[in-house]
């Protein structure tokens, strides 16, 4: 969607902030020895607090709340018994539909211990994959821009993008045009526009592979098994810097 009244930044402002409000719940509790249904129940408490809905659970008929992915898990993990250890790399992905407004955010933790680093290194090149990908968001410039400094992001850290898996519009649906791919796309000649809102949202692995679905349906993991590191963000492009209204 693109911002085109006054009602429509309120509302895209307000589905922001409740992601905010249930990434930053959820994140506060993450620990050792919490399973992952209770990290889900403690955002579908702060949906519901808000009067929000869980937007995967609306339109598409998520089992859960909120997706949880663990380790190997990339994204879309679905919540259940498994408890959380030393060392695990924790992607926490919430989508919340407010009022008929949609915005979409993620971050990964990671729990102190395990005896290496590259979940930490994972995360940090996530989080500034995003910072670059943000840099290159302006009005005027193409959406492929985005890709760009992403990648290059990421491969000046010594990790890989997943590169079947992308950012995207958002505002009125969860998945929207355009396709924000997390690498250069040349064929991708979409414009940024003022008040388009769109996700950046870089997936990394420790080393190139592709993402492959697991039993659930939902689920998708890497296939050769290595770590993988999730951050997104909601934002509205202007002919500056844009604005991310997820944090």
């Amino acid at each position: 969607m693109s911002i085109e009244s006054q009602a429509d930044l309120d509302g895209i402002t307000l589905a922001g902030r409740v992601v905010a409000d249930v990434l930053k719940a959820m994140e506060l509790a993450v620990e050792a020895g919490i399973t992952t249904q209770d990290l889900d129940d403690i955002g579908a408490s702060v949906l519901r607090h808000n009067g929000a809905r869980s937007a995967p659970r609306l339109l598409y008929g998520c089992p859960s709340h909120n997706l949880i992915s663990v380790n190997d898990e990339i994204v879309h993990g679905l919540p259940g018994r498994r408890t959380l250890r030393q060392g695990d790399v924790v992607k926490l992905d919430v989508t919340a539909e407010v009022d008929g407004y949609i915005a979409d955010a993620a971050t990964t933790v990671v729990l102190p211990g395990g005896g290496g680093d590259s979940g930490e290194r994972l995360r940090t090149c996530a989080v500034a994959a995003f910072d670059a990908g943000c840099a290159a968001a302006t009005a005027g410039r193409r959406v492929s821009e985005i890709g760009r400094a992403v990648e290059r992001e990421v491969t000046s850290h010594g990790f890989a993008v997943l590169r079947e898996l992308s950012g995207h519009g958002v505002g009125r649906h969860i998945h929207e045009d355009p396709t924000v791919a997390n690498y250069f796309d040349p064929f991708q000649r979409d414009m940024l526009t003022d008040g388009l809102v769109l996700t950046i949202e870089p997936l990394v692995s420790e080393r190139r592979t592709g993402a492959v679905q697991d039993a659930d349906g939902w689920t998708l993991r890497t296939r050769n098994g290595c770590l993988a590191a999730h951050y997104e963000h909601t934002i509205i492009i202007t002919k500056g810097t844009p604005v991310i209204v997820t944090r």
